[in-house]
């Protein structure tokens, strides 16, 4: 399990470094193969720049705390808390389904692998991840946590634009694991930065 001090430390750091992890979420486990870093100071996209909910959100949850969101009245979002010498969120945005498939099957309603958590909204469906598990602390609950990447694994990190945003869209806080058939927008090759 990945410890408070993994997420003591900034989000881009962090956002790069959950890319080859697993997210182990109670039946079900999926590696990580797409992350969005958000800073709580000087950026624009992130919600702290324009909500003060979020900035007491900050202030009283301990670093590696779930915080959940409904995005545009259509899906919850899970990020996780950073909170080093920079603060900010980390968006889980696409997983590669390892464990509970039947299950993230079954919520989802379709039978395609890729399909199954290939986007930040479908992700949460297929956990079934909703606004009861906001404040969860993912550093204490073997069933609810980040695992870390194997020792002996080697995996590529792709830096891109963020999606689906209008402001700071130009910072290249989007990663990626490369050539992950599960993320949820391929990267372009000429936008891509190996990190």
């Amino acid at each position: 399990m990945l410890r408070r001090a993994f997420f003591e430390r900034d989000p881009l750091t962090c956002a790069r470094e959950l890319i080859g992890c697993e997210l182990l979420w109670d039946q079900c486990v999926g590696m990580i193969v797409e992350t969005e870093a958000y800073n709580a100071r000087g950026d624009e996209a992130c919600h702290c720049f324009v909500r003060p909910s979020t900035r007491a959100f900050v202030e009283r949850n301990r670093a590696g705390a779930a915080y959940i969101y409904f995005n545009y009245g259509v899906h919850w979002m899970l990020n996780v808390l950073v909170k080093g010498a920079e603060r900010g969120f980390v968006l889980i945005r696409a997983l590669e389904p390892t464990r509970g498939l039947a299950l993230m099957r079954k919520r989802r309603r379709v039978d395609d692998v890729r399909q199954l958590c290939s986007g930040p909204g479908k992700l949460t469906q297929a956990l079934a991840i909703t606004r009861q598990h906001d404040q969860m602390d993912l550093c204490s609950d073997p069933r609810f946590c980040f695992s870390a990447r194997p020792a002996d694994s080697k995996f590529e990190v792709v830096a891109d634009e963020r999606i689906g945003i209008r402001r700071s869209a130009e910072l290249r806080w989007r990663f990626t694991l490369r050539a992950s058939g599960f993320v949820s927008r391929p990267v372009k090759a000429s936008r891509a930065l190996t990190c």
